[in-house]
Parts: C-alpha cells; sequence; structure tokens
C-alpha cells in the first residue's frame, strides 16, 4: 500500500478503459445519505457503466453492455470535496 509522506496510507483511484474504477488504499464509502458501506477490503472496482447488480461495485456487466469509456483521470465531479482523509468523491449509485 502506498503511503502518504505524512504516514498515512494514500488512496489511488485508477480508470479502466471501458471498465470499472479500482479505488486501492485507505478510503470510506459512503451512500448519498451518509451510511457507511463496509468492501470488506482494501482494493475495490467501483462501477461506470452503470449496469452493475452489485453498485456501486463492478460486476463485471460493462463487458456484455459494450461499455466505452477511456482510461486516465475523469473530470472532477461536481460533488468533490475535501476533508481530513483527502478528496472525497461523491458517487451515485445510479451509475
Amino acid at each position: 500500500m502506498a503511503h502518504t509522506g505524512s504516514g498515512e496510507p494514500s488512496t489511488t483511484v485508477t480508470s479502466y478503459e471501458d471498465g470499472p474504477l479500482l479505488l486501492r488504499g485507505n478510503f470510506e464509502l459512503r451512500t448519498p445519505g451518509g451510511d457507511v458501506i463496509d468492501p470488506g477490503r482494501d482494493t475495490v472496482a467501483l462501477c461506470r457503466c452503470g449496469g452493475s447488480a452489485v453498485k456501486p461495485f463492478c460486476d463485471g456487466t460493462h463487458k456484455s453492455l459494450g461499455f466505452r469509456a477511456p482510461a486516465g483521470p475523469d473530470p472532477a465531479p461536481d460533488g468533490q470535496r475535501y476533508g481530513e482523509a483527502g478528496t472525497v468523491a461523491e458517487i451515485s449509485a445510479d451509475g
């Protein structure tokens, strides 16, 4: 796991071409209502296609849907804010 200069574990977000966003490291997922979602691991794949049956997590549905999206940095979401743990992006479960 990568660490920041302060010794705290960092979080990385990697967007895969035609696939999910992969979160690695020290992060907390929350619903739009503020409830914590426990992913049970330090690496998770988040759905970008909107078709997953287990949102916000990826279940591979993007392959059968023919989902297309470039890899690399996505534009900052409207709900982006900064907190003690770093950047927090509000990701809707609607895709």
